[in-house]
C-alpha cells in the first residue's frame, strides 16, 4: 500500500497532473482508491461504463481490442481518461500484464481538479490530441499498406 508521500511523488511525475498546485494534489491523493490487479486480470472491459481513469503505481498493463494490443503502460502511465469527459462506454479493454497496482481517479475528482486549476484541462487536451494523432497516423499507414497490397505493388519487409 502506498503512503500519501509516495502517492504525491507518483502524481507529480504524471504528465497530466504537473500543472496542479501542490496543495490541491495533497487534497487529491488521499481520496484516490488503490486498486491491486493480478496478471491477466481485467481492469475494465470494452463497452463497460467508464467514469474513472487509472494511474499505474507499479506493474504493467495493456490496452487492447481482443488480442490486439494498442498500448502498454507501466509506472507513471495513465489510461481510461477519455471516458471521464464523454461518459461513453470504454473504447477498449485494459488488463494487467503482471502484478499491478493502480490509483483510480474518478470523474468527480478530475472535474474538481479542472475547476481548481483550469490548466489541467489544457494538459488533458494535449494528451488526447497526441493519442488521436498517433492512431490516425497508424490508420493512414495501414490504409497505404492495404492499397499497395490490393494494387499488387511489392511491399518491403519491415526491419526488426
Amino acid at each position: 500500500m502506498l503512503n500519501l508521500f509516495d502517492r504525491l511523488l507518483l502524481m507529480r511525475k504524471v504528465d497530466m497532473f504537473q500543472e496542479l498546485r501542490e496543495d490541491f494534489l495533497i487534497r487529491l491523493v488521499p481520496v484516490m482508491e488503490e486498486r491491486p490487479f493480478k496478471p491477466k486480470q481485467p481492469i475494465f472491459l470494452q463497452n463497460d461504463e467508464g467514469r474513472s481513469m487509472f494511474i499505474v503505481a507499479s506493474g504493467k498493463i495493456k490496452i487492447h481490442l481482443g488480442d490486439r494490443i494498442l498500448q502498454e503502460h507501466a509506472r507513471e502511465g495513465f489510461f481510461g481518461e477519455m471516458s471521464l469527459f464523454d461518459s461513453e462506454m470504454r473504447s477498449a479493454s485494459a488488463t494487467a500484464i503482471e502484478e499491478t497496482v493502480c490509483l483510480e481517479l474518478t470523474q468527480q475528482h478530475v472535474f474538481a481538479a479542472i475547476e481548481e486549476t483550469p490548466g489541467i484541462a489544457v494538459n488533458i487536451i494535449k494528451i488526447l490530441s497526441k493519442r488521436i494523432r498517433t492512431l490516425n497516423r497508424e490508420k493512414q499507414e495501414l490504409n497505404a499498406l492495404n492499397e499497395r497490397l490490393r494494387s499488387g505493388t511489392t511491399v518491403p519487409l519491415l526491419k526488426s
